[in-house]
């Protein structure tokens, strides 16, 4: 589906809008409790593709996932463990994935896992190498499906931690539920620390905590004990597209349900648009985000690669030159972003030069034209974002890709007073 977007009516009010849930959280607390021993409840306002993907794996892999009569509650009654083969759907899931894929070698399940998008292509070393030399059997059939056999040994696993940190998160869930301890060593700089820091903290909330070192980590034998209720939080990821927008509408904008404790990465989104002119403030559970002149800046991504599309198209807008470095794994997501952002800020009249990990935007005025959303939702609801700057109908492609995350996208864009329209 491709949409149609032009801001038409004239918002003078901050719209008020809920921050979507975590699916970063949400896929945290699935796990564990679907792992645990009593029934849990999680409540999750809202969802999304992902987060469903990852409910549906583990109902496949014997847990009973279902939602309550509020339809925000995840009622988790944990896995007991299926006969025979079971057929995983994690869609373009990376973390489902990539979380899952360790646990079913820890529970000695045997699976087909069917994956759709670029996740077949997206890397899975050294992760798979290491779970082979622990006992399990991987395998492509096909293109798109992985075949999982065999049960995981206690010992020491080894992972480069540039590569994916989803890889040291899937090992973590995974690794208690063996009878002996393992140890995980992890070599070279370690990409997206506050995403293994989110799943130190959900290990936590069900009694499991590794032993930390300088290079890894030591993990008992230890079993997952629900506390009954959990909440998952509102996504920074998410929710930085919304922020993002009060950066360059007037009226600016108030994003509700974001905890300024938060251990998500992403939070930073904040510190970086306050360091871009905006102006930003969190009080009694609101974030406000109001306009200024922006002004180029020089940004490491290498622990928040998903702020980079949106940032790309904010800080076309702003005066001089913004340099985003470190960025070379955006090119192993949904869509090569590093590339996606290029060809977007120059369909949008935008002067960009790429090189292998980083991308220079010179600020200017931006034009409209037909925006390639790469069927990626991160892409997709960057491009959208530039309406608000733009006088013209501005045209996304493939718009359907936000139900990945944030379905609620562009219901939300519509209330600062943007006309969306399908044209297909």
């Amino acid at each position: 589906m491709n949409v149609q977007l032009q801001l038409q009516n004239q918002v003078v009010v901050p719209p008020v809008i809920d921050a979507p849930p975590s699916k970063s959280a949400a896929h945290r607390l699935l796990i564990p409790a679907a792992l645990a021993h009593e029934e849990t409840l999680i409540r999750c306002a809202g969802t999304s593709d992902d987060i469903q993907r990852t409910a549906d794996c583990l109902t496949q892999m014997g847990a009973q996932i279902t939602r309550l009569a509020d339809g925000e509650t995840f009622c988790v009654k944990p896995i007991r463990l299926p006969q025979g083969l079971c057929h995983l759907h994690v869609g373009e899931s990376g973390s489902t994935l990539r979380f899952l894929l360790p646990v079913l070698g820890a529970l000695g399940i045997q699976a087909h896992i069917h994956m759709c998008g670029r996740l077949p292509q997206r890397p899975l070393e050294p992760l798979a190498g290491e779970l082979t030399r622990h006992g399990m059997t991987l395998s492509f059939i096909q293109p798109d499906v992985l075949s999982v056999s065999g049960k995981l040994s206690a010992g020491t696993y080894t992972l480069d931690g540039s590569v994916s940190s989803q890889f040291i998160s899937g090992l973590l869930f995974a690794l208690p539920l063996l009878k002996e301890e393992s140890r995980l060593q992890i070599t070279g700089k370690v990409e997206s620390l506050p995403y293994i820091q989110m799943t130190l903290n959900a290990l936590a909330q069900f009694g499991v905590r590794p032993a930390s070192s300088e290079t890894g980590f030591t993990v008992f034998p230890t079993p997952y004990v629900t506390q009954k209720h959990y909440e998952v939080e509102g996504d920074y990821s998410g929710a930085a597209f919304m922020l993002c927008a009060g950066a360059l509408h007037p009226a600016g904008v108030c994003v509700r349900g974001l905890d300024p404790a938060s251990p998500q990465g992403d939070r930073k989104i904040l510190q970086i648009l306050r360091d871009l002119g905006a102006e930003v403030r969190q009080e009694n559970g609101l974030t406000h985000v109001h306009p200024a002149p922006l002004h180029g800046i020089s940004l490491d991504v290498s622990h928040i690669p998903d702020l980079m599309p949106v940032l790309a198209v904010v800080t076309a807008t702003a005066r001089g030159e913004t340099r985003f470095y470190n960025a070379g794994r955006l090119r192993l997501k949904e869509s090569d972003r590093l590339a996606a952002c290029a060809g977007l800020l120059h369909t949008l009249g935008i002067r960009t030069e790429e090189s292998e990990d980083s991308l220079l935007v010179y600020g200017a005025s931006l034009q409209s034209g037909v925006c390639d959303g790469c069927s990626d939702h991160r892409m997709v609801m960057s491009a959208a974002l530039a309406c608000l700057v733009i006088d013209r109908p501005l045209t996304v492609t493939t718009a359907q890709a936000v139900s990945k995350s944030y379905p609620a996208f562009f219901d939300d864009l519509r209330k600062f007073g943007v006309c969306v329209t399908p044209l297909s």
